[in-house]
């Protein structure tokens, strides 16, 4: 097994501080490195190149070694770390093999990415997987790769501060073990003073810097390029150690790169087929090599769109929705577009053309209903005779001269009012007033009616009645 740490716990106990205070003068409190990511789109996303060298190029030394190089455009739309076997895979412990992981997720390229407990699957370090904090290693002093929000790739040592950091944060992380590179120069001594503690066997982490094994790096280039590295080996027989490892990536261009898990963890798929040579034996037969199930996987897929399901309108193709319906447009498809007369301003845009107005119709709401039609979509026949013409919107019928029809009357100045379109609360109102005034003029007339006959009785009698107190003179 190749672990820096065996047997005891993983990563050094010392604190942040203990890693500015040691490092390089010249590098001042700063004790990670920064790059801008590519941001170029298109295709294709990732290119990988098989190598066949010799390391070291020359001398009685050199041994051939071969593995793949991994160039990746614009790394925050198309990179992530993922978890073993899905989301939750670090809380459930579990393992899976780099090929089942890459499936889950769609990988066009996956590779291996940080430590773990063998015995128990535990994830180790740190670990942020699409923005989500999965792990917090409560600033272990590992080297560390992540990128940030704003696309902004970061390698090197990071306070726990700098991993909680919510004005710009971090995307995705993993932790590895040894810069390697940084700034375009070997950093493997400096990483040995702030990654290995005072009481750790120094043995055990010289060996792991020193001996030959399968080797996997993450890094970048001068043009942002995020750049996955994989050599293939088996430990104490082939493969390279983390000097020779630092050197080659240097030659190639490599300007910041930390070492990731490696020896039977290095594994490298290739559109959903395995890349590299395992070194572990099989379970089933030890004549066969099989991968070794792993902890997170660093993941190189197609450009995820914004949002991912292209508000439920469309379809996310290398990036960028392409919107279904005809109506839905937008980088998000969630704008809808009946073209640039808006439906006429006569009708609502829905996800399936213009909805027009009542007297309206045509793809676009500019056209009003044809003679004999009205109401929504022009489908309501006109009942209108002898030559009425039909409102368009509601279908009252408007008489020529010189005609009455049953929904109309003459007005005094021999006009037609049209009381069909008279509402029914206008309708209550008006025959509410009518019968008032019909009952007030009954009971006047009944009043008067009543008043003339008694008039007329008193004036046709022969007595004339006198109260009894006029007779006595009391009045």
């Amino acid at each position: 097994l190749l672990q820096p740490y065996f047997p005891s716990r993983h990563g050094p106990r010392h604190n942040h501080r203990h890693v500015r205070d040691c490092q390089p003068i010249k590098y001042g409190n700063v004790t990670h490195e920064v790059w801008p990511s590519d941001n170029r789109t298109g295709s294709p996303v990732a290119t990988t190149r098989t190598f066949v060298s010799y390391i070291p190029p020359d001398g009685e030394d050199r041994k051939v070694v071969y593995g793949h190089f991994t160039f990746v455009r614009n790394p925050l739309r198309t990179f992530s770390v993922l978890e073993p076997g899905g989301t939750g895979g670090c809380q459930a412990q579990r393992r899976a093999t780099v090929e089942e992981t890459a499936r889950l997720g769609k990988c066009l390229v996956a590779q291996n990415g940080g430590y773990f407990n063998m015995e128990t699957g535990e994830c180790l370090g740190n670990v942020v997987s699409d923005g989500k904090l999965v792990r917090n290693s409560r600033g272990l002093q590992n080297a560390q790769f992540g990128i940030r929000k704003d696309g902004t790739m970061v390698f090197g040592y990071l306070s726990e501060e700098d991993v909680l950091d919510q004005a710009n944060p971090f995307v995705q992380l993993v932790s590895g073990v040894v810069w390697l590179l940084r700034d375009g120069e070997v950093y493997i001594s400096q990483s040995q003073v702030a990654e290995c503690g005072d009481i750790q066997t120094t043995g055990t982490f010289d060996k792991f810097i020193n001996v030959m094994s399968a080797r996997t790096a993450v890094g970048h280039d001068s043009q942002g390029q995020l750049v996955l590295v994989h050599v293939d080996g088996q430990t104490e027989s082939r493969g390279v150690n983390l000097w020779e490892m630092a050197e080659f990536l240097k030659k190639q261009g490599i300007i910041n790169a930390i070492n990731l898990d490696g020896g039977g963890s290095a594994t490298l798929v290739l559109n959903g087929t395995l890349a590299s040579y395992p070194s572990e034996h099989c379970s089933f037969d030890s004549m066969w090599r099989c991968p070794r199930s792993i902890s997170t996987i660093m993941c190189i897929h197609e450009p995820a769109c914004e949002p991912a399901d292209c508000s439920g309108h469309g379809d996310c193709v290398a990036g960028e929705c392409r919107c279904a319906g005809g109506f839905w447009s937008g980088p998000a498809c969630d704008i809808l577009d009946c073209g640039p007369s808006n439906c006429s301003l006569r009708g609502l845009c829905t996800d399936s053309g213009c909805l027009c107005d009542a007297g309206w119709t045509g793809s676009n709401c500019s056209e009003a209903c044809a003679s004999g039609f009205y109401g929504d979509a022009c489908t309501q026949k006109c009942l209108c005779q002898n030559g009425g013409s039909c409102d368009p919107v509601h279908g009252a019928c408007s008489c020529p001269a010189g005609a009455l029809g049953t929904r109309e009357s003459r007005s005094r100045d021999g006009a037609y009012v049209d009381f069909s379109r008279l509402d029914r609360k206008t309708w209550i109102s008006t025959t509410s007033v009518l019968a008032l005034l019909l009952v007030l003029s009954a009971v006047g007339n009944v009043g008067l009616f009543l008043k003339a006959r008694s008039e007329r009785h008193h004036e046709g009698g022969d007595y004339l009645y006198h109260p009894l107190r006029e007779m006595n003179g009391e009045a």
